[in-house]
């Protein structure tokens, strides 16, 4: 610790034996720059879930189209178009639709035999086959059999069941993405536009800013901001002299009022004195005639000290007009004249230089409109005018999606209604499936003969029956819906949302050549090889224009933001400039002699002689003797005597009281008056010297060093105005390069546009034939089931046989076992 304090000391030292120098003014603080402006979103996010299914439709998608997507062969398609209407072509399109073909036929063998398979059935019916034969065969394992039959059928039939709820649902996302698809496409669009109109105000903002930032230097040059740095270099120059002017100026003052006061105050002291001095000696001469009357006892003994009574009439201040002839001619040096003078010198500093460096002035702000001209041309460079050329057909695109949301809610519409009614059409399948299981379970009595069937038993039955003859009717048709819907939602699936998920369109787009004509690069005007997978990518990430464009292989921002040359030339002319300020004496020699001779005066003063007069006035106790004089009375024993001296000692009382009460006040406030002029006094040698070594120093570099310092000045105003400008550049060139035009609301809108497409539309439309297929195929069993399970419930025209042929009238009760045959 003891370490540390020594070096501190040590330091403190060597800052004092440094020159006082100026206080320069703090450059101003950069200013908080604006943020740029952000575009707008529309997105919403959609509140359903329309790719319920999507997992198990792909899976399925992907076992029928399990090959790679063909992207040589996709790209040879297209910039070849003689290659689809060849055999080779049409060979490898074939080859790998092969899965696609072989659903397609499997629906088409399912659309041909399935009304064929139910007209034969019917027909099989009417002449008594197929079940169409009203006797059962009564075995052992009947029961067993109608119990495999009925949960065979309730498991397929719930089975048709969930494939419908999956129609019902996907049918009503469809028309549900239907019917938003207008709004969220033109909220697409919008945002796109909005983006697209974003990016050159982003631009302005950052045009805008380095105008203000040349204004605001312009408006620094034009005012007294150089001046003020000037005067500040000098302020720790001519601070201190003025002060201690100021200083030596308030003591003169102060002084004269002491002296003034002092003066004042023995006026009135001194007639006062001299009265009681007066009736003090008369006093003492009373009573010494008293003490020399021959009846007075032991009074010869009191005389001296009588004797002594008396107060010191000598109050006069030798050297009080002297010191007042000093004061005053300190004061008529008008001192604070001189303080005054210097100050409005120094006040006066800014609007010299403004005057002086007005030509130089001039010609740096012709060299900031070129630093602002040059800025601006990193704008100019910016593709901005092929981005605005979108927005055109943008807006045009828009409002033709305006023009036909009407159609699209009417389509929206439409599907829902036929999806219900495909749905409904399904559900009455179901239905009837279920009606017959119910009624068949709750209406069948298994130890009945089957001739005796119940009504309810034999409407389950019926049921049955209808089911199976309306699947027959209309399952080929709903058939020949999901062939279409396959082809199409397949497709589309497998060309178009595949390759967009896993991004390989953008892959294809970028090929080169894909489209005629067009080529990206000569589109925005760049010698960049761009892609637009790269920019899609890029955008993603939400890179800037800056890096999403490659822009920094035509445009050399370090170079264009360099303000180094211009910089340069500006220290140059304000190095050249002349700023001449014109000088001022500070103090004269005749004021500097007052000065000395003021201190001088006050330095040979002697302050001690007076106030010890005034302690010895102060020591003054009349008291003490006329307590002397009392004893000595009651000493006495001649009454008059005593009475005189009693009386004598009363009036040395009055008068000790008048000492108290009249003298002993003025006597404390000149004793303190001249306590404090005797303190002043003793610093004013210390503050005339310090009056004079910071003038003569303040002098010294305002005759000497003038130049050096409004140079130096100038040069700190210069570089403080060019710190505004670098902190600028800094900020210009990472907004550009790191914020300008970030394309993430791009990437956004194509992943918005794959969402509503392929996530909400083609998933539910794939969503809604894969349920339908579902129901389809499942019918075949529940066609085979119902037929089989009606058999158990209608009720039969002929009696039952058993199946070794032997005819009974009655079915033989007792010799079944109730337990085996139960329900």
């Amino acid at each position: 610790m003891g370490f540390r304090r020594e070096w501190l000391e040590l330091g403190c030292f060597l800052l004092l034996l440094q020159p006082c120098g100026g206080m320069e003014p703090l450059c101003p603080a950069d200013a908080r720059r604006p943020a740029l402006e952000t575009p707008n979103s529309t997105y919403t996010q959609m509140n359903y879930n329309s790719a319920f299914m999507s997992p198990i439709v792909n899976s399925f998608l992907g076992s029928v189209q399990s090959k790679p997507f063909p992207t040589d062969l996709l790209i040879q398609m297209i910039t070849q178009t003689s290659v689809i209407v060849q055999t080779e072509g049409i060979t490898e399109v074939l080859k790998y639709e092969i899965g696609f073909l072989v659903c397609v036929a499997i629906g088409i063998l399912y659309i041909i035999l399935m009304p064929l398979i139910g007209l034969i059935f019917a027909c099989c019916r009417c002449c008594g086959n197929c079940g169409g034969r009203m006797k059962q065969e009564q075995m052992s394992n009947i029961h067993c059999k109608r119990r495999s039959f009925y949960w065979s059928t309730f498991f397929i039939t719930s089975v048709i069941l969930a494939g419908n709820v999956c129609m019902f649902l996907s049918c009503t996302h469809t028309s549900e993405t239907l019917k938003n698809s207008p709004t969220e496409v033109s909220n697409i669009l919008e945002d796109v536009k909005s983006y697209l109109v974003t990016v050159p105000k982003q631009i302005g903002q950052v045009v805008d800013e380095s105008s203000l930032t040349v204004d605001k230097v312009k408006s620094s040059l034009n005012g007294s901001s150089l001046g003020e740095f000037i005067q500040s270099g000098l302020k720790g120059h001519l601070d201190p002299s003025i002060k201690s002017i100021s200083e030596i100026a308030q003591v003169i003052n102060s002084t004269g009022v002491a002296l003034q006061h002092v003066n004042k105050t023995l006026e009135q002291l001194m007639p006062k004195v001299d009265e009681l001095n007066v009736n003090i000696s008369a006093v003492r001469k009373r009573i010494n005639v008293t003490l020399l009357l021959p009846g007075c006892v032991n009074c010869t003994s009191l005389q001296p000290k009588l004797d002594k009574q008396s107060l010191d009439t000598d109050l006069e201040f030798p050297d009080q007009d002297d010191l007042m002839s000093a004061v005053n001619k300190a004061e008529n040096a008008d001192v604070i004249g001189q303080a005054n003078k210097g100050k409005d010198f120094f006040d006066n500093i800014p609007e010299k230089v403004k005057k002086e460096s007005k030509q130089t002035v001039k010609m740096a702000a012709s060299e900031l409109e070129k630093l602002k001209s040059q800025i601006s041309d990193v704008t100019k460079r910016l593709p901005l005018d092929q981005l605005e050329n979108v927005l055109q057909p943008l807006t045009e695109v828009q409002k033709d999606v305006l023009d036909v949301t009407q159609y699209i809610q009417l389509s929206s519409k439409i599907s829902l209604g036929v999806g219900l009614g495909l749905s409904c059409l399904i559900l009455l399948v179901v239905v009837c499936n279920f009606l017959g299981l119910l009624l068949g379970a709750v209406g069948l009595k298994p130890l009945d003969d089957p001739s005796e069937r119940s009504c309810t038993s034999s409407c389950g039955g019926i049921f049955f029956m209808a089911g199976v003859g309306f699947s027959f009717l209309v399952s080929w048709i709903f058939m020949i819906v999901v062939v279409i819907l396959f082809i199409v939602g397949g497709n589309l699936h497998t060309f178009v949302c595949a390759p967009w998920q896993s991004k390989e369109i953008f892959q294809i787009l970028s090929t080169p050549g894909l489209i005629p004509g067009f080529n990206l690069s000569a589109t925005l005007q760049l010698n960049t090889d761009l892609t637009i997978g790269g920019l899609y990518s890029d955008c993603q990430m939400n890179k800037p224009l800056w890096t999403t464009l490659h822009l920094n292989d035509i445009i050399n921002l370090e170079d264009m933001l360099n303000i180094s040359k211009f910089e340069r030339q500006t220290y140059q002319y304000f190095e050249n400039a002349n700023i001449n300020i014109a000088n001022i004496t500070i103090l004269t020699s005749d004021v500097k002699s007052q000065l000395r001779n003021f201190s001088d005066s006050f330095s040979s003063t002697n302050f001690s002689s007076i106030t010890q007069k005034m302690n010895n006035i102060s020591e003054t106790n009349l008291n003490s003797s006329a307590d002397d004089l009392d004893d000595l009375a009651s000493k006495q024993t001649n009454k008059n005597i005593s009475d005189v001296l009693h009386k004598e000692a009363q009036e040395l009382r009055n008068i000790q009281t008048a000492i108290t009460f009249t003298i002993m006040p003025l006597v404390v406030e000149l004793k303190s008056t001249i306590k404090d002029l005797s303190r002043t006094a003793s610093q004013i040698n210390d503050t005339v010297e310090n009056v004079l070594r910071n003038v003569v120093y303040a002098q010294d570099i305002m005759n000497y060093n003038m130049s050096q310092i409004v140079k130096k000045e100038s040069r700190t105003f210069v570089d403080c105005q060019f710190k505004i400008f670098r902190s600028f550049t800094q900020w210009a060139n990472q907004t550009i390069t790191e914020q300008l035009g970030r394309c993430g609301p791009a990437a956004a809108a194509i992943d918005r546009s794959e969402n509503l497409v392929c996530r909400h539309l083609v998933a539910s439309l794939n969503a809604f034939w894969f349920s339908l297929g579902w129901c389809m195929m499942f019918l075949i069993p529940s066609i085979i089931f119902s037929v089989k399970l009606a058999k158990f419930y209608r009720r039969m025209e002929c009696t039952d046989v058993y199946e070794n042929k032997v005819v009974m009238d009655t079915f033989p009760r007792a010799s079944l076992n109730h337990q085996s045959i139960g329900s």
